[in-house]
């Protein structure tokens, strides 16, 4: 099933009027990925900070490819990406943080923290990702559900941090016994029920694996934050998404 977007004829209709025609809004509902983290270090023995750059994240390289390709369009970007949320707190403070905004397209990413809770709780995730599809409708949105990176498939030999280490075991487990596997594609089922398109970047990831990159390596953090070149494929997909569904 093919969906077009909208928000393709308001990048068009603002590059043929740039001073009558809206500003187009996007906005981008997520986790910490979304919200621009990238590597992590230990200040205790329990706890870890991590490094943020917003400006490097898929946002704004996505921002940088609209202003390569309308340069004469102003793009509003709305980054709502908060480290360590899930599905039901996005729905949570989805007015908040995003709808009071009145975006024309929000980019919807969920599912690594999610899946932490196990595959009995999918129902939770989904309900949520179903709440939140629902209000951005009913705003006069559109909406576009983006598929999460994979996550570490090993603990990789550069983690030093014994905290770290542990939490790659556990985001491993996560990944090689089917549990983001699962997440995702029933993600993708109730967007096909309820008429969302989907940016799958997460099939992109596994394919990228199965030709034999080190998929692991290509994350920051080692553990579930893409490197700041990783954020292009993002970036990429989305606009693909956007311009050529």
């Amino acid at each position: 099933m093919v969906i077009y977007m909208k928000f393709a004829e308001l990048l068009a209709a603002k590059a043929a009027d740039i001073y009558g025609a809206k500003e187009p809004v996007i906005a981008f509902l997520g986790d910490s990925v979304t919200q621009g983290c990238f590597e992590v270090y230990d200040i205790s023995e329990t706890a870890v900070e991590t490094v943020y750059e917003g400006k490097k994240g898929y946002a704004e390289k996505l921002s940088q490819i609209f202003s390569v390709l309308y340069p004469n369009v102003s793009v509003g970007i709305i980054n709502a990406g908060v480290s360590g949320c899930g599905a039901p707190n996005g729905l949570e403070r989805l007015e908040r943080d995003v709808l009071c905004h009145k975006p024309d397209l929000v980019v919807v990413c969920f599912g690594l923290n999610d899946c932490g809770n196990g595959k009995e709780k999918i129902g939770v995730y989904l309900d949520a990702l179903k709440g939140i599809f629902q209000s951005c409708r009913e705003a006069g949105a559109e909406v576009l559900f983006m598929t999460p990176n994979m996550m570490a498939t090993k603990t990789d030999p550069r983690i030093s941090s014994p905290l770290c280490r542990k939490i790659a075991e556990q985001l491993s487990e996560l990944q090689n016994d089917g549990t983001l596997d699962l997440y995702v594609q029933q993600a993708i089922e109730l967007c096909r029920v309820e008429g969302v398109p989907v940016c799958d970047c997460y099939a992109r990831w596994k394919r990228l694996h199965a030709l034999g990159a080190d998929t692991t390596a290509l994350l920051s953090n080692y553990l579930n934050h893409p490197t700041r070149d990783m954020h292009w494929l993002f970036a990429a997909a989305v606009a693909d998404a956007i311009l050529f569904f």
